[in-house]
């Protein structure tokens, strides 16, 4: 009998946690999906170059300080020693669903605040080049979600964790060979890239987003591969020689071998 209101919280801490990562986990989906249509201006509320007027030197410094304020979130909150400190106050299997939350919340305020430039940079007129272009940014975005199913997408956005009361893999366990992962290092942020720039119009404040975005996709990774690498050692060190960071090489590594396995995780901290 004294052990009843112990069982009785512990199942009541348990059910909050997993309500918490599926709805940091509905967060995040909400977030991708109006990104589409955002980025595409079309089919939500406020696209890109919808909003409030405002001055284009007031408007730069208010996206950049929006796209900032993600891009410390998104690194600063990847950083092991981040994560340590975080679990002091959040159970540790939901720590990965406080991270996507908060990114998913960083998202929506740049939404949100976002303040158009809508001056036209390039416009393609050519049907042909317009569906060219289309196809090949939906490309991006198929490479992008097969990317995170390929690393694991329930592991990727806390659900997993939730589910299983587990944190992350740990030490060498959890080595995989996602397909897309043994062409490039980053396939997630290659299809980003991709669905940012094949874009048949082109305004000056997609050109700001996707100058800063792919900035920073360039500068975060090293620092992910930095992470990963002090974590698995020398197997990460092995796959960062074999596999290219963006562009894949047409033929195998010297050595005549396949990529070398890679961590469930690759895809996670960035």
């Amino acid at each position: 009998m004294t052990d009843q209101p112990a069982t009785t919280i512990s199942s009541v801490s348990r059910a909050a946690t997993v309500v918490y990562g599926l709805v940091a986990y509905a967060s995040f989906v909400a977030a991708f999906a109006y990104a589409l249509g955002f980025l595409a201006n079309a089919g939500v509320p406020k696209g890109i170059d919808d909003g409030r007027a405002t001055p284009a030197a007031a408007a730069v410094v208010i996206n950049c300080g929006l796209l900032g304020l993600f891009a410390v979130q998104h690194s600063v909150m990847a950083r092991p020693w981040f994560k340590r400190r975080l679990i002091r106050f959040v159970p540790r299997a939901a720590e990965r669903s406080t991270y996507v939350l908060a990114a998913s919340l960083a998202v929506g305020l740049l939404f949100w605040q976002w303040r158009p430039l809508p001056a036209t940079i390039w416009s393609f007129e050519a049907g042909w080049a317009v569906a060219a272009l289309w196809v090949v940014k939906v490309l991006g975005v198929v490479m992008v979600v097969g990317s995170t199913f390929a690393a694991g997408h329930l592991k990727m956005f806390g659900v997993q964790q939730v589910l299983t009361r587990s944190p992350r893999n740990r030490g060498g366990a959890g080595f995989r060979r996602p397909w897309l992962f043994r062409i490039v290092r980053h396939p997630i942020m290659v299809g980003f890239m991709i669905a940012f720039w094949a874009s048949p119009q082109m305004s000056a404040g997609q050109l700001l987003f996707n100058t800063l975005a792919t900035g920073y996709i360039l500068v975060a990774v090293r620092w992910q591969e930095r992470d990963l690498q002090a974590h698995f050692g020398a197997p990460y060190e092995e796959y960062l020689r074999d596999v290219p960071r963006f562009l894949p090489r047409l033929a195998r590594s010297a050595r005549g071998r396949p990529s070398s396995p890679i961590p469930a995780q690759i895809g996670e901290g960035q």
